[in-house]
């Protein structure tokens, strides 16, 4: 088992909609989306957070495309048109999500690195 930031496994893209930011994490292949189901749970996203989201962080499971869904309520001050807070955009809550580390098996990194099937 290896601790590995998410940017070294997934991809993410983000945005907002008032005062919740929408974090999407694409995993490479089936195993990956398998093991963050497991470790990328909503109290886990919050936590890396801390802070800056107030209010409750939902998880929505996307099989198709091997992808979770993070809703993260009461993040961006209110919404970008009435915070005061600088960059506070969910767009950058994507980047900020990517430096989170996580634990991985030594097997998966392994097919990772090699190339292995990726979807």
């Amino acid at each position: 088992m290896a601790k590995v930031q998410l940017k070294d496994v997934v991809l993410a893209r983000s945005g907002d909609k008032g005062d919740t930011c929408d974090i999407s994490v694409f995993a490479p292949n089936e195993a990956v989306y398998e093991h963050l189901k497991r470790v990328l749970t909503p109290d886990v996203v919050k936590a890396h957070f801390g802070a800056w989201v107030e209010g409750p962080v939902e998880r929505f499971e996307v099989p198709n495309v091997l992808a979770l869904k993070f809703l993260c309520h009461g993040a961006l001050g209110g919404g970008a048109s009435s915070s005061l807070r600088l960059d506070n955009l969910g767009k950058c809550f994507g980047s900020n999500l990517m430096r989170l580390e996580i634990d991985m098996p030594d097997q998966l990194l392994n097919q990772l690195r090699a190339g292995g099937e990726h979807r």
